[in-house]
């Protein structure tokens, strides 16, 4: 038995499809076999709420009279790209003032998003065509031409859990890592987790539709970093941060509920980001793989405080338990992620779904395979 995406389609346009969330899945597969869940579901719904620091928005302000060529940027005192010719930005979610490192980019797309104002100061040389030098005014979403969040990076496959061997304390992006193995970090939904549920991403690629912070965006690449060569466990699962995706959507349409601006101590500035993915069920395989269980589900340790020294795996069931037994001793852990978000949007796409708000996208392009990741060499 196979399905279509547009006999799937159909049957949303009609309200009979049949969407579960990939928990709801999960347990399905207690009693039932991959061919039972196929015949009887049509879509499942996955979705991560967590910090994706490689994420920020494309912004057009408009001219002035006359106009600037914007050659240094800053909204709200926070210095920001002023590379993109006349009047255009890019706001990355790590930009901050080091004079304020509490507050930055991802602080500048809530607020925006929140329908707030927000400061902006632009200089430039002066030339013939764009003779001001200065501006200073006031800038909202109602107010500038375009707001485009695109984040090259976000939704990891899996990603590595965080502990801290050495004896001091260290403030990483995973978190506050205590010294002598007294905490462990994670950050990943498990088995509600989108490219968990489609590993080999045979229904993500571009032109996905998704939830992306309250709205509907789309897979528009790859992520980078996007690296198909780590090792599988026993039940087909990429280990340690695998593959990503780059994805799009429209400022306006979205909700501060699911992006949000943070600052990890001593770390800096990161944003929460909400992604929700529909998997169809196009055939027994994708049935058997959006079936997964965080008991399934494996991940590296790393070891932060010796060089990032992979010592150990664990599994997703464990993480969720609160603690685990390593070189001879209980860890406690806590996630970065927030799964009851990620069950909130993975509800919501699936309502929209029901409801028909939300049909299915085929991708245009599948996701490469057989990449792996290149790092610096010091000269």
């Amino acid at each position: 038995m196979t399905k279509s995406y547009e006999e799937i389609n159909e049957k949303i346009r009609a309200g009979k499809a049949v969407v579960m969330t990939a928990e709801q899945v999960s347990e399905m597969a207690r009693t039932m076999s991959a061919k039972e869940i196929l015949s009887k579901v049509d879509v499942v719904t996955t979705a991560t709420f967590g910090a994706m620091c490689s994420s920020g928005a494309f912004l057009n302000f408009g001219h002035a009279n006359p106009p600037i060529r914007m050659e240094r940027i800053e909204l709200n005192g926070v210095p920001v790209s002023g590379g993109l010719a006349a009047v255009d930005t890019f706001v990355g979610a790590t930009d901050c003032n080091v004079q304020n490192p509490t507050y930055g980019g991802a602080h500048i797309i809530q607020d925006l998003i929140d329908g707030k104002e927000v400061t902006l100061e632009a200089w430039g040389k002066g030339t013939d065509c764009y003779p001001r030098k200065h501006i200073r005014t006031h800038i909202s979403l109602d107010t500038i031409n375009e707001a485009i969040l695109m984040n090259p990076r976000n939704a990891y496959q899996n990603y590595n859990v965080a502990l801290n061997t050495s004896d001091r304390t260290l403030y990483t992006y995973m978190g506050t890592l205590l010294p002598h193995m007294k905490n462990a970090s994670y950050s990943s939904a498990g088995e509600l987790s989108p490219l968990l549920n489609d590993p080999e991403c045979r229904t993500i690629g571009l032109g996905t539709k998704i939830f992306l912070c309250g709205a509907q965006g789309y897979v528009v690449w790859n992520g980078t970093q996007f690296n198909c060569s780590k090792p599988l466990n026993e039940n087909g699962v990429p280990m340690g941060n695998a593959r990503t995706l780059a994805l799009m959507g429209e400022m306006r349409e979205m909700s501060s509920e699911f992006i949000r601006g943070a600052y990890f101590e001593k770390y800096g500035v990161t944003m929460y980001v909400g992604v929700g993915v529909p998997i169809p069920l196009l055939d027994e395989d994708l049935a058997h793989r959006v079936s997964i269980r965080n008991s399934q589900i494996d991940t590296f340790i790393e070891d932060y405080g010796h060089e990032c020294e992979l010592i150990g795996q664990v599994n997703y069931e464990q993480l969720r338990s609160g603690e685990f037994e390593f070189r001879g001793r209980k860890i406690h852990t806590a996630p970065l992620s927030s799964l009851y978000k990620a069950r909130r949007i993975a509800g919501i796409l699936k309502q929209w779904i029901e409801q028909g708000r939300f049909e299915l996208t085929a991708p245009v392009r599948p996701m490469p395979a057989g990449t792996s990741l290149k790092g610096l060499k010091e000269i």
